[in-house]
């Protein structure tokens, strides 16, 4: 499969430089437009700026790129193109088409691995859905953790999942679960679970260190880092998950499930909210880079 570099990210790798991996579905089904293209530039020049390169990944006409330019963003974050949500399983379709796609963590994930990127920042993972009895959904973002060696760094698990169940699911597959700085699962929107993790770390050398010694073991899959939410921008978290229920509810009502369901929740939850969860959203991810960004440095 033939990836497509930005000059900018051919040249970090060709020199051995940091670079940090973005995904594209923020900027076409995460945020509203124009606060997506707003937040995703914020997003790379908080790299540039700690001098690490980013590596936003998105599908443009059927071509994988690894580093998109200014206009090639613009054109996934516009409401007017057409943008075809691709986890992994989806690439070779998008591909295969010649379309437009942005790419979710699983897909992300997996383009970094081939481009030799060790480290990708994001908001949320996908995993086990709530009424999983009911409907089987569970994220191919577990899947693809448990198979291709990337550090990822997000702010937990996305709050409509079903958290235990999840964390089960990542310990089957033998990933890592880091809380940095915490021993308590974040959940996205809330720093605060009620759910324990087994591991806590308080450096990015320790999280580098725990990564390269996985891989050098001959293990397989990625390592998964929590970045909590500031206080400043957490939820409590009993106020949002009332305001979940109700967008889930609303949800199961209009038949909405698949891929639909995770941007379907989070307009929801951002128009309950005021907006207020969308800000909360920006910064948790902006944490997030820098994080993976100090990272990437140590690695």
């Amino acid at each position: 499969m033939k990836l497509f570099y930005s000059e900018e990210v051919k040249e970090a790798l060709a020199k051995n430089k940091p670079v940090v991996a973005l995904e594209s579905t923020i900027i076409s089904h995460g945020m509203p437009y124009p606060d997506n293209i707003k937040c995703a530039k914020e997003l790379e020049n908080i790299l540039r700026d700690s001098g690490v390169t980013p590596a936003t990944i998105a599908i443009i006409n059927g071509e994988i790129h690894v580093g998109i330019t200014e206009s090639e963003l613009n054109l996934i974050g516009d409401p007017k193109t057409e943008v075809l949500k691709v986890s992994k399983r989806d690439l070779p379709i998008c591909v295969a088409r010649g379309v437009c796609g942005a790419t979710t963590v699983s897909a992300t994930m997996y383009i970094s691995k081939l481009a030799g990127i060790k480290i990708f920042a994001t908001g949320g993972i996908g995993g086990v859905h709530r009424g999983f009895s009911e409907v089987l959904d569970i994220s191919n973002d577990l899947e693809t953790l448990g198979s291709d060696e990337v550090v990822v760094v997000c702010a937990g698990c996305k709050s409509i999942l079903d958290i235990p169940n999840t964390l089960e699911y990542l310990e089957t597959k033998g990933v890592p679960v880091l809380g940095y700085k915490t021993i308590e699962c974040p959940a996205f929107y809330s720093n605060k679970s009620g759910i324990n993790l087994e591991y806590r770390v308080d450096s990015p050398i320790e999280i580098a260190s725990i990564a390269l010694n996985k891989w050098d073991l001959g293990l397989k899959g990625g390592v998964l880092v929590f970045n909590p939410i500031s206080d400043e921008f957490s939820y409590d978290s009993d106020e949002i998950n009332k305001v979940i229920d109700e967008a889930l509810l609303k949800a199961k009502k209009e038949n909405i499930t698949g891929k639909r369901i995770t941007p379907f929740l989070l307009s929801n939850i951002a128009k309950a909210t005021e907006g207020k969860s969308l800000k909360s959203n920006i910064e948790l991810v902006k944490s997030n880079v820098r994080l993976a960004a100090l990272i990437a440095k140590e690695m």
